[in-house]
């Protein structure tokens, strides 16, 4: 029985899952890969870019940032607050002047006017000398009072945030509350930092000013860094205005807050110690790029609160970035970039930073002392996307007749069985299937159950039941419980792939193509062909077997040198280790032998080859002919002059030489090897 257990939605909850697979995942670093670069690079690659159509990238994720930040930048400007409270005023003063006009002491309102003349040019000196003033239109008198009770609460908010919006700024009493639990706040620092357990103080704090605390932070650390991102947000307001536009801003703030002396003084001592506690918020360093006028202007706490998200979108690109030491995907707020760009950046982030998690957990990559690396079956995963990539050209339908396991009902029953799989002919072996299903316990008794109905009377009858016929057991089945009776082929295959290895397939761009016919080989033998044997063997100035791994070497020696003599001699070892057994071998080279083994081992090297590299050549390429393999050369390069020795030994031998396209490398190979093995 499934038990479904339902949470409240809180937002980040993605309701269709992460669907991108270990093998799509792996199929976008898959060319990095088979280029050398390492799995971690391949990765951060992958994570830049992204996946088309699936999900947005980081690189992409960092564009939509910066638009919604220039589009942030226009929306508002630094000298707002300053333009906002002189049109206040402008008002204010047009209000008392129009009402002076229509005055009956015509000499009161005459001394009332060269009053208003004589008002200071900047904000705060205006205040000043109109709260001296005795207004006489009443109207004006309480637009003024508004004007500077609204002030002192603008800069409440300014300066602390949310935790001006518990009280009232004009109230002395809430001032007076403010000064104490700030005053606090500077005690509960200072002896944090002098090494203090100050865990039971701090909530002692938080019991008595509770109500003035936005949400509920667990450390002192945690609320100090909500005041430090705001009181930084206002500092840094300060330093994006000219001299004379902040000195007019900081008189009009101290204009506003009047007699609060022993609050700004407090104010003044937590943003010291916050500064040194949370220097990466750049205090007294102005806001890139923020303009002095936008398309709105706002009052000095909407303006800090516009510093406020310019601050968090530069953050979130920091974090964006990745650029920083010991940067993780983890350090990206999934909240903060939905509130910016909205649900699906956030779960393409998501994505993003399962990729990796999903890699290791599906067995392609492990993390070992710190480095990621590819597992064998990683490897063989790479191997099984490069020949479906192949098949795609390659084939227009099934692998063709080879009488390996069958798909046609033609092969002999070995005795060996094994579990289902999809994908699997239909030829079970019923024996093992029905004892699996008994082993796991899934028979019922149809006779105990009908036994214990029978047992009491019948309530139809108002006596015993009628005895039956006892039945038989049950035996249900579950699909793991499907055993495949497995097929031995009629013939066994040996197959050698000669791989090229010099350095001018590196430098024709010859190696990226043949290393994926390489995997896709290795991946179509062992997984259409379980009882076949392959072998890789790279040459160069020597020859030696190369694993799928060896295959994803991330560096390249400048090695000169193609023997083929010592390449065609442990063939010719190979083969001979499996009589019986059908034989082939497939060079994929560039060009004609350049070196042969001297008789101490060593390589020797000439270009043009050497007449004794030539007879060496030859005379192993007849003694591999005589194991009765067949050779099939296939020559990437198509000059006449490099292959014409290729085409006499590969004659004289029996074989057959191609010259395929390179981008048709794969197809040709994999199609001759298939119907090799079909005949």
């Amino acid at each position: 029985m499934s038990i479904a257990r339902y949470g409240r939605w809180s937002g980040t909850q993605d309701p269709w899952g992460n669907d991108l697979s270990p093998d799509e995942v792996l199929a976008e670093i898959a060319d990095d890969l088979m280029d050398g670069v390492d799995p971690d690079d391949a990765i951060d690659d992958l994570l830049r870019r992204g996946i088309e159509g699936r999900m947005e990238g980081l690189d992409d994720l960092m564009e939509r940032l910066r638009q919604a930040r220039q589009a942030e930048l226009d929306r508002m400007g630094l000298e707002g607050p300053l333009q906002q409270v002189a049109q206040k005023l402008d008002e204010i003063v047009e209000l008392e002047r129009t009402a002076l006009q229509f005055a009956d002491d015509d000499l009161a309102a005459a001394e009332h006017s060269a009053q208003l003349d004589r008002l200071p040019t900047d904000p705060a000196g205006q205040i000043a000398a109109l709260q001296d003033y005795t207004f006489h239109d009443e109207g004006a008198r309480q637009a003024f009072e508004d004007l500077v009770a609204d002030l002192r609460n603008d800069v409440a908010q300014a300066t602390f945030g949310q935790l001006a919006s518990a009280i009232d700024a004009t109230n002395p009493e809430d001032l007076a509350r403010m000064r104490d639990m700030l005053a606090e706040v500077n005690g509960l620092a200072a002896r944090q930092q002098q090494g203090e357990d100050i865990t039971e103080a701090f909530e002692d704090f938080k019991e008595r000013y509770g109500d003035m605390i936005p949400g509920d932070p667990e450390t002192l650390d945690d609320l100090l860094e909500e005041m430090a991102q705001r009181m930084a947000a206002m500092n840094r307001m300060m330093a994006g205005l000219s001299e004379d536009q902040r000195r007019q801003l900081a008189e009009l703030a101290a204009q506003a807050m009047g007699d609060a002396v022993d609050l700004q003084f407090q104010a003044q001592q937590l943003t010291q110690t916050l500064q040194g506690m949370f220097p990466e918020l750049g205090w007294g360093q102005p806001m890139p790029g923020a303009p002095m006028a936008g398309q709105e202007s706002g009052s000095m706490s909407q303006t800090v609160d516009w510093m406020q998200r310019l601050q968090q979108l530069d953050e979130l690109g920091q974090a964006l970035g990745q650029s920083y030491p010991g940067a993780r995907l983890e350090d990206i707020s999934n909240d903060d970039l939905r509130s910016v760009l909205g649900d699906e950046a956030a779960q393409d982030l998501q994505k993003l930073k399962e990729i990796e998690r999903l890699l290791e957990q599906s067995g392609a990559l492990q993390r070992k002392d710190g480095k990621l690396e590819l597992t064998p079956k990683g490897v063989r995963r790479l191997g099984e996307q490069s020949l479906a990539k192949i098949f795609e050209r390659a084939l227009a339908g099934g692998v063709g007749g080879h009488r390996a396991q069958s798909l046609g009902g033609d092969a002999e029953l070995t005795g060996s069985t094994r579990q289902m799989r999809f994908g699997d002919p239909f030829r079970l072996d019923i024996p093992r299937t029905i004892t699996n299903a008994v082993v796991r316990g899934s028979v019922s008794d149809p006779a105990a159950r009908d036994h214990s109905s029978r047992s009491g009377p019948d309530p139809r009858i108002g006596g015993s039941a009628p005895d039956r016929a006892p039945s038989r057991p049950t035996v249900r089945l579950a699909p793991e419980d499907f055993e495949l009776a497995e097929a031995e082929r009629r013939v066994k295959a040996v197959t050698v792939l000669l791989l090229d290895m010099s350095y001018s397939m590196l430098l024709r761009e010859n190696w990226d193509p043949a290393k994926r016919l390489a995997l896709a080989l290795q991946s179509l033998v062992a997984g259409k062909f379980p009882q076949d044997t392959f072998h890789v063997v790279g040459f160069s100035d020597y020859a030696r077997r190369l694993t799928p791994h060896d295959l994803l070497v991330s560096s390249w020696s400048r090695t000169w040198g193609t023997n083929m003599e010592h390449a065609f001699r442990i063939a010719r070892r190979l083969l001979t280790a499996e009589p019986g057994a059908e034989k082939q071998v497939i060079m994929v080279t560039d060009g004609e032998p350049t070196s042969h083994l001297m008789d101490g081992g060593q390589s020797f090297f000439d270009y043009p080859p050497h007449p004794l590299t030539l007879a060496k050549s030859m005379a192993e390429a007849m003694r591999l002919s005589r194991t009765g393999c067949d050779l099939n050369v296939f020559m990437l390069d198509h000059a006449p002059g490099s292959a014409t020795f290729v085409e006499g030994m590969v004659k004289r031998a029996g074989g057959r030489v191609f010259y395929p396209d390179l981008r048709d490398l794969g197809r040709v190979v994999m199609h001759d090897f298939l119907k090799n093995r079909a005949a």
